[in-house]
């Protein structure tokens, strides 16, 4: 089994799957769809999007955020690690399946103003990730706010 380290930023294909284990341990199961921009050549040969499905794995304290907040078409900032296993199905071939299991989750989808709870970033040891941190980035004024964001900045 190969370990590497992987980010990505993609939007979510289809809702959760959670499992519950003995002892309160859960899982969460989803895809991720990440699209590189098509382009075109000086030539005029035109490249297409290009998009890639990744089976992301939340375990524990995340798997339990994903199971409450994540929807699908949500967009999501992971970082975690790529693991490929193989399995032998039915007819005895082969079978490959490759998985990152996620260590830290931003969720990126902006939130009405009447969201009960704000998206916070987390890690897989349930403790704030480093993106904490750093002041988050205002991506709709709500029209109860001043015009004058600068003055809520932290800094």
């Amino acid at each position: 089994m190969s370990v590497n380290k992987v980010i990505l930023i993609g939007n979510v294909g289809q809702e959760p799957k959670i499992t519950y284990y003995d002892g309160g341990n859960c899982v969460a199961q989803l895809s991720l769809a990440t699209t590189e921009k098509g382009y075109t050549l000086q030539n005029g040969t035109s490249i297409p999007d290009r998009t890639e499905w990744h089976n992301l794995i939340f375990r524990n304290r995340l798997g339990g955020i994903v199971e409450n907040y994540v929807h699908k078409g949500d967009k999501l900032y992971i970082e975690g690690k790529i693991r490929t296993r193989s399995y032998d199905d039915q007819m005895g071939a082969k079978r490959y399946v490759t998985e990152i299991f996620v260590d830290n989750m931003e969720m990126l989808t902006p939130k009405s103003a009447a969201s009960a709870i704000p998206p916070q970033p987390a890690n897989a040891g349930g403790q704030p990730s480093a993106a904490t941190s750093r002041p988050a980035v205002q991506t709709q004024a709500s029209p109860a706010q001043d015009d004058n964001v600068a003055d809520d900045l932290p800094f």
